[in-house]
């Protein structure tokens, strides 16, 4: 059955600014990287404009409608009503493959993507749109604060992953179990910490304590922090009001918030961005 019908928006006909619409790609691996995370391996000869060196650059995975097909949700891609959408991160892309590895975090078959990184195999579909801008692309600080929950996990990792190797600093993580830890790339002078905090979707003050408690450093420091709106509300305030941290220098920005779904998020946002 086609997806519930939705506004149609203007991308879906008439990309903006030359960007391209929605491509259609096919789920060509999926597996549990920890217990609460899942990775899905798309691919597609549509992925073969997607620019190098992109991993952490937000995405869209645009959702197929339960039994739909894949002729039916290729025309819907392209004429609308607009699928149910969801904004990821590029984890990995290997573009002599056309591969491209997006993270879920696993809340089971409660939200739509979740049900979908969990039902989905070899074979399957679903739609992508982006990157966008990669949060960091340039590394000139003394120090590095990252700070992330697990819905911004692949946005953290990609960042040290992308620092040059003498870089220093400090990331805090936050995951619903010990298990949930990865193996990261940093630069070896970037210190670790994994926070366990086993009820997401309530408030968790770990982080912020933590960060508080750091001995702030001399010299320029630039930050990758993301999570939960009520942490990041909280975090910004420290960053910019109590540390006086330049806004460009700083990349601290809310994925989700507690209690409700994206696109509630997304205008609650906006409104107070207005």
């Amino acid at each position: 059955m086609p997806a519930a019908p939705g506004p149609v928006l203007p991308d879906l006909k008439r990309p903006a600014r030359g960007k391209p619409g929605p491509r259609l790609v096919t789920v060509v691996a999926s597996r549990r990287i920890t217990p609460n995370m899942i990775r899905l391996t798309l691919t597609g000869p549509e992925l073969a404009d997607v620019r190098p060196k992109c991993e952490g650059a937000n995405c869209k995975i645009f959702l197929p409608g339960a039994g739909q097909g894949r002729d039916d949700f290729a025309r819907q891609l392209k004429d609308g009503p607009r699928p149910v959408v969801r904004t990821y991160t590029v984890r990995h892309w290997r573009p002599d493959v056309q591969e491209l590895d997006v993270d879920f975090v696993d809340h089971g078959l409660e939200g739509p993507a979740s049900a979908f990184a969990n039902r989905a195999r070899p074979g399957d579909f679903c739609g992508f749109a982006g990157p966008g801008p990669v949060k960091l692309s340039e590394f000139y600080a003394d120090w590095y604060l990252v700070a992330a929950d697990m819905s911004a996990l692949p946005v953290a990792a990609a960042a040290l992953e992308a620092m040059p190797r003498d870089a220093r600093g400090v990331a805090v993580f936050e995951v619903t179990c010990a298990e949930d830890r990865q193996q990261i790339d940093a630069p070896e002078g970037i210190e670790q910490h994994w926070l366990v905090h086993p009820h997401p979707h309530r408030p968790s003050p770990a982080q912020e304590g933590m960060i508080r408690a750091l001995d702030w450093p001399e010299g320029r420091v630039q930050t990758c922090v993301a999570g939960e709106s009520g942490v990041i509300k909280a975090l910004r305030g420290y960053l910019h009001q109590e540390r006086g941290l330049a806004r460009g220098d700083a990349y601290v920005s809310g994925y989700w918030k507690i209690g409700l779904v994206e696109d509630q998020h997304q205008q609650e946002k906006r409104r107070e961005s207005a």
